[in-house]
């Protein structure tokens, strides 16, 4: 498991959106810079102190590329204390820096906050490897040397913690969006379709009764017209919200009692629907639902059906539950294919987003049935 979880971590990409440098890093070098000089200048018990303030100061600007670079940064830093440390013992002395060179640990946050799995191994290591060194030339006590692995720690410790964070949000943020996409595409499927797919009925009927009935070609680029015209409006209100984040216009949203609305008498083939029970009171996820739904089984049996000279769209509530059911008696053929296409996955999530339950298919009779079951109140 050690292994697994290490060559995980080996494996963890960069930190995604990593900030540009940003007008507080020079900010922070200035702070540091100044910090220094004046530790170096006013502090007394110093040793080395050109040496040591020269040192600190000249690091600083590390910090500026301590989130493109954050590898490199703690080699140089801790580093560049290991030499320092490594010349005070051969010299015979010990407290060697400042105490401003604290800021180093920073270094230690922006390596696990913004580098990859590689670099913060091996960046860790270096920082490991560093404070080993340190622990050997200058021991001064289990409390100082406890309490300096706990900083450490820390520092690490933070970086993580925010790293986290930051990825929790981010994969929330993709989430939001893949939901968006889907649930566009699913509008888009379900408005578009079915104008699409009335245009072409209509002009199919046109072409047949041109030339018994010019007037009934009129009325029907009539009726293509006026879904064209809804197909763009739609088209383009999505468009808009797609390219320029504008918010969605959201007009009254159609329910059950607009299916009256898909009822026609015209032959080829009849629509009937039929609602019965108290629907009145539904609320307005499963009033919209259910007429999507219906309207998108509609479409199918129009588009697929052959030959069908009726549709019956039935909806009944009873028992606490709303159960809708499609039915056609069109013959399935290679027109019609048995596999579940863009439709049948919508009305599925619409389903199943509100606790319910859909089957689809041929009935005994040659025709096809849709039959969902919703509840009428959300579930929990």
């Amino acid at each position: 498991m050690f292994t697994t979880g290490l060559r995980s971590l080996w494996d963890e990409p960069r930190a995604a959106d990593t900030p540009e440098r940003v007008w507080l890093d020079w900010v922070l070098v200035g702070v540091v810079m100044v910090a220094a000089l004046l530790e170096g200048t006013l502090r007394e018990d110093i040793t080395w102190r050109p040496v040591v303030t020269i040192v600190t100061v000249g690091l600083a600007p590390v910090l500026l590329w301590r989130r493109t670079h954050p590898l490199v940064c703690v080699v140089v830093g801790f580093g560049t204390g290991m030499a320092l440390g490594l010349a005070s013992w051969l010299g015979g002395t010990s407290g060697v820096g400042l105490n401003t060179m604290i800021y180093i640990l920073v270094l230690v946050y922006s390596l696990v906050r913004w580098g990859s799995g590689r670099q913060i191994v091996i960046g860790l290591l270096v920082v490991a490897v560093a404070a080993g060194f340190s622990i050997a030339t200058d021991y001064t006590g289990p409390a100082e040397l406890f309490g300096g692995l706990a900083v450490l720690a820390a520092a690490a410790a933070s970086g993580a913690a925010f790293r986290y964070r930051a990825e929790s949000r981010r994969r929330a943020l993709d989430q939001v969006r893949s939901q968006e996409r889907v649930g566009l595409a699913r509008e888009l499927h379900d408005s578009v379709a079915h104008h699409v797919s009335a245009i072409t009925l209509q002009a199919q009927a046109g072409m047949t009764m041109a030339a018994k009935r010019p007037e009934a070609a009129l009325e029907a680029l009539a009726i293509i017209e006026g879904e064209a015209s809804r197909t763009l409006a739609e088209m383009r209100a999505m468009v808009r919200v797609l390219r320029d984040g504008a918010p969605a216009e959201y007009g009254p949203q159609p329910g059950v009692a607009d299916l009256m609305l898909l009822a026609r008498r015209e032959p080829d083939p009849v629509v009937d629907v039929e609602l019965a029970g108290d629907l009145a009171g539904l609320r307005p996820q499963v009033d919209a639902a259910v007429y999507r739904m219906a309207r998108e089984a509609l479409t199918n049996a129009l588009r697929h059906a052959r030959n069908a000279s009726r549709v019956e769209i039935r909806v009944v509530e009873g028992a606490g539950r709303l159960r809708l059911r499609v039915t056609d008696d069109g013959q399935i053929g290679p027109a019609r294919p048995a596999t579940h296409g863009f439709g049948l996955l919508g009305m599925t999530e619409r389903v199943q987003l509100l606790g319910g339950t859909l089957r689809a298919g041929p009935t005994p009779e040659g025709g096809w049935a849709v039959d969902a079951e919703l509840p009428m109140k959300l579930p929990l």
